[in-house]
Order: structure tokens, then C-alpha cells, then sequence
């Protein structure tokens, strides 16, 4: 006696015969092989996008990166850790920190004649260029922390600041306003509500991303902390290098145990979380949307199967006969359509990662613009495992929708024709 379950078995080797066999109207071979072609398009396209994030996402962090240090220690609460210089040279005593460097840093107001500019400032000292790269950072002139006799703080400003307030190396005439953080304030005279210091720009730094290349500005933490009346050895953070092979993971537990409950240790991947939070949350909300466009283009293949159902009638009426059930002959056409999809999502998968990996190893894709003018000139992109899966499990979901409305479609014919 045949089982059920041997029925449905038929049910896909009949699906599957009919899925690569000749059919007699050429335009269902037609039909089927635009529907095909519709679900691998679709495919490959989502592969492709989420690889092109990846690969930004990888710029992002690996420009990000030249301006931070391994470690950055923050306080939980407040603006500032108190006694940080004392904090700072207990964590340099780590064996695998190499430099631990308290940073000040806030908002204020840059004035260069009659021009301004509200900037995000940072109180630093000499051993910044030994926490982060800034030679690299620097496009003109040379970074400096020293008295520079003349006066003034030296300042190294972000090429955005340079731009916009018209400055170089060498140019004087410029101060930084910071609203009074205590005592009164005169409302007969406003000037008393801000403490000023003089500057004279040293360097120009380029970082390479927007934000940090927009409004940034350094000074000597000395001048930072007079501005903010800190006194105490106050500091917004502790910056901190690692030795040469140091593992971060570790690092950061050690600092944190010395740093106590009331700092927290960001390693370098977790100091721009927001950054890379809406970078994922643009690739997810894109995949979805690709997604959205799967899901329409494997609605075609029920006009498809609309066509199957009707070239392949007889067969059916062959197979009740027989004493095939209903469910049996409808289960036909449902492995046809899920074949069909599935057939399509390996083909654009296997296609879209062909694609992305052809760009990541070859880079024939450029950007557009000036080389020269450019942190990279091809488009970036990196494929995931991950991506893959969730691809794959996307397809797999519309494959059972694309069977579900098969089973609908046939009922509904069924009830028809009664």
C-alpha cells in the first residue's frame, strides 16, 4: 500500500520533472525563465547591497581609527573624572599600557577676525602624538603643545575649522570663547559670561570623515582646563596606547579594574557606537526593502504556475485516476513554485557573492571624482557569512509564501470549475 507520505514524495519528483523538462507552449518556458530570472536578479541585488555596507562600514571604522586611541576611559557620570592625572598615572603603570593621557574637551566659540565658528575643542599634551597617529592627521604645518612665545596657545585645527574661518600655519589674531562654568556674571558687560585664551594655528589636521574634519580644534590641555576652570586635574577622558601585540580585551579589563565603577573602557570598535549603529541600521532597513522587492518578484511565478496548471491538466486527471488524492495533486504545483523560487535565490546568491567578491579582490568598479582627492577610489566591499544566511533564510521564507498562494490559487481554481 502507498503512504501518504510516498505520495508527497511523488508530488516533488513530479514537480521536479516538470521544472526542467520541455514545456509544450513556449511561452510558459518563457514565463518560467522571466520568473526565474526575476527572484535571481532580486537575489544577487540584496547580496551585492549588504557587501557594499560592509564595506563602507569598514572605511568608516578604519578612518575613524587614525583618530583614536586603543582605549578611551569615560566617566559614567558627569562631565569629568576627578584626580584623572592620578587615575591616568596608575593606568600607565599597567604592564601593557605604553601611554595614558587625560584629555579635556568641550564646546566654544573660535573667533578669527570677523569671522566665527562654534568648534569642538580638545585639551591634549605631548604625548598625544604617542596615543594617536597625528602625523599622519596633520596636512600642514606640525603639531605643537608648547609655549609658543608669542602669547598665545598653540592650536591645531581640523581642515574644516581652516577652511571656513580662513586660517593656516602661522596665523595669529584668533581666540576661543568657552561660556563661564563659575562665579557671577556681569549683565551690564556680557563679555564676562565667556573666559577667553588667545590662539596661534600650528597645524592642519585631516582625518578624513566629516564630522571629525568639520569643527575640531586642539590646544594644550593646560589652556582646556583654564578655560573650564578645572584646577584639580580634572579630565573629560584618559586616552590610552597600548604596547606593540598588547590584546585589547585584556587591556581593557585591567584598566577598568584600576579605573574603578566610575569610568567606563571603550575599546577602539566601541568608541563611535552610533556611527556604526546607523551604518547597520541603514543596511538592515535597506534589506528589508530588497526584501519588499523578492517578495514581488516571486508573486510572478503564480502566473506562472497559472499556466502550468493549465498545460499539465491532464497529467492531473491521470494521477486521480490512479487514486492520487487532491492534496497530492495540489502539492504538485505547490514543490513547483518553492522550486522555482529556491532555484532562483541559489542562482542570484552564488551570482551576487561571484559579484562582490569579483570587486573586493578586483576593484573594477570606481568611484566617481578626482583620485587624488579621495581617501579611496573604488567601491568598498566586504562579504559576510552572516549576510549570506540571512539572504538564504529570506528566500527559504518566500519560498513557502510562494507555496502558500499556490495551494490558494489552486483551491480557488478548483472552486471554480465546480
Amino acid at each position: 500500500m502507498v503512504t501518504f507520505a510516498a505520495m508527497k514524495g511523488l508530488s516533488a519528483w513530479i514537480a521536479a520533472r516538470y521544472l526542467i523538462s520541455k514545456k509544450s507552449h513556449r511561452a510558459v518556458n518563457v514565463i518560467s525563465a522571466v520568473s526565474l530570472a526575476g527572484v535571481a536578479v532580486a537575489t544577487a541585488a540584496i547580496v551585492v547591497v549588504l557587501s557594499v555596507f560592509n564595506g563602507f562600514a569598514d572605511v568608516a571604522a578604519s578612518q575613524l581609527s587614525v583618530a583614536d586611541p586603543d582605549l578611551l576611559a569615560l566617566p559614567r557620570r558627569g562631565k569629568v573624572i576627578a584626580d584623572a592625572d592620578s587615575l591616568a598615572r596608575r593606568i600607565e603603570a599597567l604592564p601593557a599600557v605604553a601611554v595614558a593621557m587625560p584629555s579635556l574637551g568641550d564646546r566654544g566659540l573660535m573667533v578669527a577676525g570677523e569671522r566665527q565658528l562654534p568648534v569642538q575643542f580638545k585639551g591634549v599634551d605631548s604625548r598625544y602624538a604617542a596615543v594617536v597617529d597625528i602625523d599622519s592627521m596633520t596636512v600642514m604645518g606640525t603639531f605643537a603643545t608648547d609655549s609658543t612665545g608669542l602669547g598665545a596657545a598653540p592650536a591645531q585645527v581640523a581642515i574644516g575649522v581652516a577652511s571656513r574661518l580662513d586660517l593656516h600655519p602661522g596665523a595669529a589674531g584668533v581666540e576661543l570663547y568657552v561660556p563661564r562654568r563659575l562665579g557671577r556674571i556681569n549683565p551690564a558687560n556680557p563679555a564676562t559670561a565667556f573666559r577667553r585664551t588667545p590662539l596661534v594655528v600650528t597645524a592642519v589636521t585631516q582625518v578624513g570623515q566629516m564630522d571629525a574634519d568639520a569643527d575640531r580644534l586642539l590646544i594644550p590641555i593646560a589652556d582646556a582646563r583654564f578655560l573650564l576652570q578645572y584646577a584639580g586635574g580634572e579630565a573629560s577622558a584618559i586616552e590610552i596606547a597600548l604596547e606593540p601585540g598588547a590584546d585589547a580585551a585584556a587591556a581593557a579589563a585591567a584598566v577598568a579594574a584600576v579605573a574603578g565603577e566610575g569610568c567606563e573602557v571603550l575599546q577602539r570598535h566601541e568608541q563611535h557606537r552610533e556611527s556604526m549603529r546607523m551604518i547597520s541600521v541603514e543596511k538592515w532597513i535597506t534589506f528589508l526593502m530588497l526584501g519588499f522587492i523578492l517578495v514581488i518578484a516571486a508573486f510572478n511565478i503564480v502566473s506562472t504556475l497559472s499556466l502550468m496548471v493549465l498545460e499539465k491538466r491532464d497529467d492531473m486527471h491521470t494521477l486521480a485516476c490512479l487514486g492520487a488524492p487532491r492534496q497530492v495533486r495540489r502539492a504538485v504545483f505547490m514543490w513547483q513554485g518553492a522550486m522555482i523560487t529556491l532555484a532562483g535565490a541559489a542562482a542570484g546568491i552564488v551570482g551576487g557573492v561571484a559579484l562582490a567578491l569579483a570587486q573586493q579582490i578586483g576593484g573594477f568598479i570606481k568611484l566617481g571624482g578626482d583620485p587624488s582627492k579621495m581617501t579611496i577610489d573604488v567601491y568598498p566591499v566586504r562579504v559576510e557569512a552572516v549576510d549570506i544566511l540571512a539572504v538564504a533564510a529570506v528566500a527559504v521564507a518566500v519560498a513557502a509564501l510562494t507555496s502558500l498562494s499556490t495551494i490558494i490559487f489552486t483551491k480557488h481554481r478548483q472552486q471554480c470549475r465546480q
